[in-house]
């Protein structure tokens, strides 16, 4: 079994890893750091929402992993399998065992398609989309360009997901491009959300409820979606209060699908009780195991999963980490910071900045 060593090594690539692995290396070039990561490509998600709403082209919003890993950090090609945090070790799907003084992990989320019976065979067939995959990432803006009115119907799981405001963009943008088309009036927009709310801060639930109201978007609230029968063009849709199910006939489906912490993370000592990397709040710290820390996606940050909790995270976790590396006390907090720029039609969008607390923290000058 081959071995590396690094003094902080880093599992996975994305936007977390990558943003913590170049602080880290600006902020001490002497560091010998690694980062852990199977794929061969790094995907700017946040730009699918725009390819699915038919703004951009998806091949703009991908790199060769190789291309954006920072100078003098080694790429690790692999996939995590297992930790041995008391050994201060990850091994790999292909064998290959690392060590390491410190830990970061921040590998993003899985996508549970499986978890809704009918849906992964029915992407991309029979008005069936969705634009959480590079692979289905165009489903979305192939049905709307076919779409000749009928029901639209966007739903959220009841799980978490990245970026809580991203399956109101796609219907947002969709609906805009119905009403451009000129079958707005022979088309019903329905938007079906486990949430009692359309948003959950206040001031940004106001705004996005107006907006709905006036653009006759109709909520389902409480609700998700549990089957989908493609062949039928029926979405069956649970009420969490009650457990009853309704069967709706769609024209077009957009599904954001169930998401989770890897299988990985789940299964391995790092996990809090349900399943995400257990981190202190506004340390980032492990709790059980000092020399690691979490950020992103797959941690138990009780935050909107978003690249600007990442931008806010990020110093946080450098400052703390070598400050412990140092001896020092871990002075650096976490506010629990994110936005979700919401896009609302095309040219268009509300941006919601909050805090742990879901107190507005907003950037710009003006409302």
């Amino acid at each position: 079994m081959t071995s590396t060593h690094h003094s902080i090594l880093i599992v996975g690539g994305g936007t977390a890893g990558l943003t913590v692995a170049v602080r880290l290396r600006r902020a001490r070039a002497e560091l010998s750091i690694g980062v852990i990561e199977p794929s061969s490509r790094h995907y700017y998600q946040p730009l699918w929402t725009l390819v699915g709403g038919g703004v951009v082209k998806k091949e703009s919003t991908v790199r060769d992993e190789s291309d954006v890993m920072p100078h003098g950090v080694e790429w690790l090609r692999g996939a995590a399998m297992e930790f041995r945090p008391k050994l201060k070790t990850v091994i790999t799907a292909e064998g290959r065992l690392h060590t390491y003084e410190q830990m970061v992990v921040c590998p993003g989320l899985q996508l549970d398609w499986s978890a809704v019976p009918g849906l992964r065979e029915s992407i991309g067939r029979n008005g069936v989309c969705s634009n959480y995959s590079y692979d289905t990432v165009d489903s979305p803006w192939e049905a709307l360009s076919g779409f000749r009115g009928g029901t639209a119907l966007f739903t959220m799981p009841n799980t978490a997901v990245k970026c809580g405001g991203a399956p109101q963009k796609i219907m947002y943008l969709a609906e805009d491009w119905i009403r451009r088309q000129g079958v707005r009036e022979q088309s019903r927009v329905v938007y079906v959300t486990p949430g009692a709310a359309l948003f959950g801060v206040a001031k940004y639930r106001a705004a996005l409820e107006r907006i709905a109201a006036a653009r006759g978007i109709e909520t389902r609230l409480r609700h998700h979606l549990v089957e989908v029968r493609g062949g039928e063009r029926v979405a069956v849709l649970e009420n969490l209060d009650t457990r009853a199910r309704d069967p709706v006939r769609f024209d077009l489906l957009h599904v954001t699908p169930p998401m989770s912490a890897p299988d990985f993370i789940k299964t391995s000592p790092l996990a809090d009780p349900s399943g995400w990397v257990e981190a202190d709040p506004y340390t980032l710290q492990h709790p059980r195991f000092p020399d690691i820390f979490a950020l992103g996606d797959a941690s138990s940050l009780p935050t909107s999963k978003t690249g600007a909790a990442i931008r806010k995270q990020a110093p946080v976790l450098v400052a703390n980490l070598l400050s412990l590396r140092s001896g020092r006390p871990l002075a650096a907090r976490y506010d629990g910071y994110t936005s979700c720029p919401i896009v609302t039609r095309r040219g268009r969008m509300l941006l919601a900045e909050f805090d742990y607390d879901g107190n507005p923290c907003e950037s710009f000058p003006f409302n």
